[in-house]
């Protein structure tokens, strides 16, 4: 113990030593308050949705209930989804800073309105927001690297090491304890602020050790490297720039090429290529017999078939019918892009297992549920919610029921509203 000491005492008197710890310390604060920040308004935002879906939907009720016309109902009326934020989110934002967590959604065509909001760009969010899991993975390693490069070398330039290694303690020692006291102040520097904030956000026992133990094993790769680059014998300028050049590649280039590579092995339309297909769809309509479009709707949904004929007038069954057949024109893409999108997810999760890098920041998004897999579930639950209201109102638009304001009340709401 007197031994460890020893060394803490001469670490702690390393100005460089000092501000690099005060300075991993302020990162990580500042990035756990900025994630904390960014979910607290993510949450307010999401609390403050059935104040305004009321005030909403009150005006509408009050204008149909005069004309008691379901298809206005329908056509007028939005319903809010939303994508709430584990106690995690706070670590690793990761989909969430450029996928849309809160949408309002229609009866009409569903996939126009989901990929609208579509504007994830995988280039542009490559690096990421500045959250916990970015200090973690892109900057932690420059200062492993200030501290833990020099080791060795640096006692050699001095002309100590032969005396160091003669000492009881010393040599191989030694340089254990040097190595694992630096690992551990850097590890304690961003493990308490993270423990603490993720105890106060609600974060259940064993994800907090399991991201304790994920820092702790990121951080001994990258000391793991400088005492590769030690055993060289190079001078501390060279080794230094040596794992500069490791932490570049590492961390940035080698990424971002595998990133590209699995764009261009994986290709995938976007979703506004989607969006713009139902739209051209839901477009013809208007130009083809309106009994054509009830044919293709009434193959796919025969519980309507049974629905008086369209008459000369405008009828919004028809309208909300070539809306439906809209997006089952576009379903095969709709697939495509989801299994593109999934077997891109794949390929960026396995290239985990090579680059520490890559697979610390998978499994962080995958923890806190902001990653890929998330975003699509979400998606999925839009799409479930949205067919119940189309059944909704379609119990109303097929069977030429009035629609006054006391149904409004009997619409499905989306899980978890009250």
């Amino acid at each position: 113990m007197t031994l460890w000491l020893h060394e803490a005492r001469l670490l702690l008197r390393q100005r460089l030593a000092v501000i690099a710890l005060a300075l991993l310390a302020v990162l990580t604060v500042a990035s756990l308050v900025a994630g904390m920040a960014e979910v607290s308004r993510q949450r307010a935002a999401i609390a403050a949705i059935p104040a305004a879906q009321a005030e909403d939907i009150g005006a509408i009720a009050a204008w149909v209930d005069k004309g008691k016309d379901a298809g206005s109902a329908a056509y007028y009326s939005f319903h809010p989804t939303w994508d709430a934020p584990s106690p995690l989110a706070f670590a690793a934002l990761g989909m969430r800073d450029v996928s849309p967590y809160i949408l309002r959604v229609r009866a009409l065509g569903l996939e126009a309105q989901i990929y609208d909001g579509d504007t994830f760009n995988p280039e542009l969010a490559l690096p990421g927001r500045f959250d916990f899991a970015f200090v973690l993975v892109f900057l932690a390693p420059i200062f492993v690297i200030a501290l833990c490069h020099d080791l060795t070398s640096g006692e050699r330039e001095a002309g100590r090491w032969r005396m160091l290694v003669a000492l009881p303690q010393g040599g191989a020692a030694l340089w254990r304890r040097r190595s694992l006291l630096r690992l551990g102040l850097l590890w304690a520097t961003m493990a308490v602020p993270f423990a603490l904030c993720a105890v106060i956000s609600g974060v259940n026992a064993g994800a907090i050790l399991l991201i304790l133990a994920l820092i702790a094993a990121y951080l001994l790769f990258w000391l793991a490297l400088c005492a590769l680059v030690g055993r060289l014998r190079w001078s501390s300028v060279a080794n230094a720039a040596s794992l500069a050049a490791l932490w570049l590649v590492l961390v940035l280039v080698l990424p971002t090429l595998g990133n590209v590579a699995i764009n261009r092995a994986l290709p995938v339309n976007q979703g506004a290529e989607i969006a713009l297909a139902q739209r051209e769809t839901v477009n013809r309509a208007w130009d083809i017999p309106r009994e054509e479009t009830m044919r293709r709707f009434y193959a796919n949904h025969p519980q309507w078939a049974d629905s008086p004929p369209l008459g000369a007038e405008f009828h919004y069954k028809w309208y909300f019918a070539f809306h439906q057949v809209g997006d089952e024109s576009v379903a095969p893409q709709v697939r495509a892009y989801r299994q593109g999108l999934e077997a891109r997810d794949r390929a960026a999760r396995s290239l985990g297992w090579v680059l520490p890098s890559v697979g610390v920041q998978a499994l962080l998004t995958r923890m806190a549920r902001t990653d890929l897999t998330a975003q699509l579930a979400y998606r999925d639950s839009i799409r479930a919610y949205h067919r119940q209201l189309r059944e909704f109102y379609y119990g109303y638009l097929f069977r030429d029921r009035p629609f006054g304001k006391a149904d409004f009340d009997r619409a499905p709401r989306f899980p978890g509203q009250t």
